[in-house]
This record gives structure tokens, sequence and C-alpha cells, in this order.
């Protein structure tokens, strides 16, 4: 802050009787206990899978790992942004799984009845398989590790 600005600020603080420490005060991170539960994110082990569409366009992955207690949603990014999306709802189901404490394969298995949804697909009927390993799933969902919506790079002016 430059000073003119700090003397900005105190003037606003004396005319409008902003005393409080509050408003210049670092902020603070705390981290809080409880929030939703989750299944373990990685493995490596194999893991089963079952895939999710909408229409004929597969959007991702769900899969379980009991040995881990790994349980998620693997993205296809040919799917678009739609297969992001449903990812969301997906992990929200799982999420309730876990508080209900079943274990990963029970949480596959209950989701592949799902209905889904016409904007979060739905499990494709006998498609439940087995992966060696999650990075197999990863390169059978086709995803690189690349951000689903990168910017182009910004160009400067006069470039």
């Amino acid at each position: 802050m430059s000073d003119e600005q700090a003397a900005r600020y105190e003037q606003a603080e004396r005319e409008w009787n902003w005393a409080s420490g509050r408003l210049s005060e670092d902020l603070q991170f705390n981290v809080v206990p409880g929030g939703p539960v989750d299944y373990a994110s990685r493995t490596d082990k194999a893991v089963e899978y079952v895939a999710v569409a909408a229409g004929s366009t597969v959007l991702g992955y769900l899969w379980a790992c009991d040995a881990d207690d790994a349980a998620g949603w693997q993205v296809r990014p040919a799917g678009g942004d739609g297969a992001y999306n449903a990812g969301v709802a997906w992990t929200r189901r799982l999420r309730g799984a876990k508080d209900r404490g079943i274990s990963p394969s029970q949480a596959l298995a209950e989701l592949a009845q799902d209905p889904g949804g016409p904007y979060i697909g739905q499990v494709v009927p006998g498609s439940r398989a087995r992966a060696e390993s999650l990075a197999d799933l990863r390169r059978l969902a086709g995803d690189d590790g690349a951000s689903p919506a990168s910017p182009p790079a910004a160009r400067r002016r006069g470039a």
C-alpha cells in the first residue's frame, strides 16, 4: 500500500469511524474438524469401475478399491464440460455412501443401480470391469492430466 493510499485509508477510518482492527488484520486459515467424509482418492492397487454415459457419450468412470478404502470419479475429457460437471454429482453420491459406512465396492454396486439423470448420465449396464491400476483407468479415459479448460496463452501487445 502506498503512503497516499494509507493516508486515505486513515482519513476514512477517522471520518467513518472505521476503527475496527478486523479491517486491516491478516486473514487466518484454520482447519475445522468435520466436513464431508470421503473415500481415499488414490490407490496403487487394482480398481473396479463402471462407465457413466449420457446418451452415447461416455462422461467418465466411477471406480473403487476396497483394499485402500478408495473410490472416485475419473473424468473422460472427451466428454466435454458435461463430464466434469457430472463428476460433482457422482462424487456427492460417493460421499453419501461413505457417510453411511459402506465399502467402496458396495458403493460402486449401489451407484450402478442409480438412475442418474439427463445431465449427469447413468451407469452403462454391464460395464463393470477391472483395471490393474488407477493409472490404467486414467489412460482408458484419455486423461493426460492436462487442464480441461486451459485458456490460450495470452498474447502481449505488439507481439
